[in-house]
């Protein structure tokens, strides 16, 4: 299930910025708890009288997002939906995240759908990675096997209308991830937290000691894969969930043209616009995870007026302008929480 943390790296990082102290109030102790999972890494800061949450309890609830999510795992959940001739029965994790992505894909015209694991597979990324990309032949072919409308949730049962349909949530599964962590904190009477996986992050709370306010920085994106980071804002959030999407490093190439990983339902082609990475700002991490990906398939204007008509979503872009120039924009809430 691992969104590779590389994408976020090459596109816009996010990393905890100390915060000066802005308010008094209780003075909770932090804990720290880190690792790797799901292919990438997590960092989580949490703020309470004593120690209320342990690395092995974390690592406890990845495995069972893994064991249901996962497409690098054999025997998940998932796959064993992918290799079913007609559908599987689904556990609650598998159902809230199916019910959510067709939830997206309707909302925004099937610009974001999880059928597309056929197609993602054909253009070398994924589990079974292959070195040719598909001529337009294949690709006809396998758009036959994509699209929404071929899945049917019949209770807790997730049946496919066709026995080629394949699904990957990968481009949701983390931020859900991360809502799963938070969930988990706040079962502990945890209320003031940061968890981030693979860059993705949702915060609750006040930072302690000093009851300051979570800040975030948002860094630009790197010419190349040696060169350092450069901070680009600082923002500050009372709470919900911020997650990125980008294409700036996670591509490959063939005969010399870029292939990105984000490929289009409709055409069964790579998305190609002006976007090189999308930052959404959102209530969960479920909700931001899924429009990141979305609004990059856009482009820039039409992410726009889809943004207008969604005043819940809010969000940070980096795109190449016609002449080549690497600029960002945002909507106005959004711009509101940077700090100047």
């Amino acid at each position: 299930m691992s969104r590779c943390f590389l994408i976020l790296i090459c596109c816009i990082a996010f990393f905890v910025l100390p915060a000066f102290n802005t308010a008094r109030g209780k003075e909770l102790l932090p804990f720290y708890v880190e690792g790797i999972a799901q292919g990438t890494t997590y960092h989580i800061t949490y703020y309470a009288e004593s120690e209320r949450v342990s690395k092995s309890q974390v690592d406890s609830v990845f495995k069972s997002i893994d064991r249901s999510l996962s497409i690098y795992q054999p025997g998940s959940l998932i796959n064993r939906f992918n290799e079913s001739a007609d559908g599987i029965l689904m556990d609650q994790h598998l159902r809230n995240v199916v019910k959510k992505s067709m939830f997206i894909g309707r909302s925004t015209n099937g610009v974001f759908d999880i059928t597309v694991l056929p197609l993602v597979q054909a253009w070398g990324f994924g589990v079974n990675r292959k070195v040719t990309p598909p001529d337009s032949v294949a690709i006809r072919s396998l758009l036959d096997c994509v699209g929404s409308a071929k899945l049917l949730i019949k209770g807790n049962y997730l049946e496919k209308r066709n026995a080629c349909v394949k699904i990957d949530v990968n481009g949701i599964a983390q931020g859900y991830s991360v809502d799963v962590l938070a969930g988990f904190f706040e079962t502990k009477n945890v209320r003031n937290y940061l968890v981030e996986v693979g860059g993705e992050i949702r915060v609750r709370g006040k930072k302690y000691p000093g009851a300051s306010a979570m800040r975030i920085g948002i860094e630009a994106p790197a010419k190349t894969a040696t060169d350092s980071q450069i901070l680009q804002h600082v923002m500050e959030i009372p709470g919900g969930a911020v997650t990125t999407s980008g294409n700036y490093r996670k591509y490959h190439a063939s005969d010399g043209k870029k292939i990105t990983h984000l490929i289009s339902p409709a055409t069964g082609y790579p998305f190609t616009n002006e976007l090189l990475s999308v930052t959404v700002w959102a209530r969960d991490a479920i909700t931001a995870d899924g429009y990141d990906n979305a609004l990059m398939g856009m482009g820039l204007k039409e992410a726009f007026a889809f943004l207008s008509k969604h005043r819940d979503i809010e969000a940070f872009f980096i795109y190449k302008d016609n002449s080549g120039m690497i600029r960002d924009t945002a909507t106005a809430k959004f711009y509101q929480q940077i700090i100047k």
